[in-house]
């Protein structure tokens, strides 16, 4: 579970303070799925950031399972992410000369996992996103859907507790980002996932059974019984 208490964020450009969260106060559970909308330069990556420990709050703090990441050493974060957390971005970010196979076993390397076993747990990944059929492509010879369908299997290969997505279908048609919201939300349920994502698309959003909205640092909770 992650509990956000007075959470702020302040950034200095020139002679300014940028107020990117101002006192957040959140609570996710385990399992949960919540989205983050709001207008751009409101806060929403920088959110997400503070969620996946990719960056520390001014003030504040962010406990996941308890344990506040803002007071964690870079070593103990650095583990953190690698085998709790799964992160999934709009750019996709596939390395360009490895095959879908590879790009998914990058995020076992860290974990120690055996090159047999890295290969297996891969192959699996991929095919749950239904590219069983594409493991030896490189990103260049799949369409951008495909891409994020691997970017995906990355994330979750690792068997993460949360699964964080930056707009996982910006760069998408709306045809699609159905498609790519189905296999998430699919994963979601079937993996137990606590799944929090960022959106600026208000059809994504609706499909939430909770939403995050978030002006000028500051949040607001909706509940949607209907989704």
């Amino acid at each position: 579970m992650y509990t956000l208490q007075g959470v702020t964020k302040q950034y200095t450009r020139g002679k300014s303070t940028v107020h990117a969260l101002a006192g957040v106060d959140l609570t996710i559970e385990d399992g949960g799925r919540l989205v983050i909308q709001g207008p751009t330069g409101g806060g929403k990556s920088t959110l997400l950031q503070m969620l996946g420990g990719l960056d520390r709050p001014t003030a504040g703090s962010v406990e996941l399972d308890g344990v506040d990441l803002a007071k964690l050493s870079e070593a103990k974060l650095t583990k953190v992410r690698a085998e709790n957390i799964g992160f999934v971005f709009q750019s996709f970010n596939l390395i360009p000369t490895l095959t879908a196979q590879e790009n998914v076993e990058t995020a076992l390397v860290p974990l120690g996992v055996k090159t047999s076993e890295r290969r297996r747990r891969a192959a699996e990944a991929l095919d749950s996103v239904g590219l069983g059929e594409r493991l030896a492509h490189l990103p260049s010879e799949m369409s951008g859907g495909q891409q994020q369908r691997v970017a995906i299997a990355r994330a979750l290969v690792k068997q993460p507790k949360v699964l964080l997505a930056d707009e996982p279908t910006g760069n998408l048609d709306e045809s699609m980002r159905d498609e790519i919201m189905e296999v998430l939300e699919t994963l979601w349920k079937e993996h137990g996932l606590t799944f929090i994502m960022v959106t600026h698309d208000s059809a994504i959003a609706r499909r939430a059974p909770r939403l995050a909205t978030i002006r000028k640092g500051k949040v607001t909770i909706t509940e949607n019984a209907a989704a």
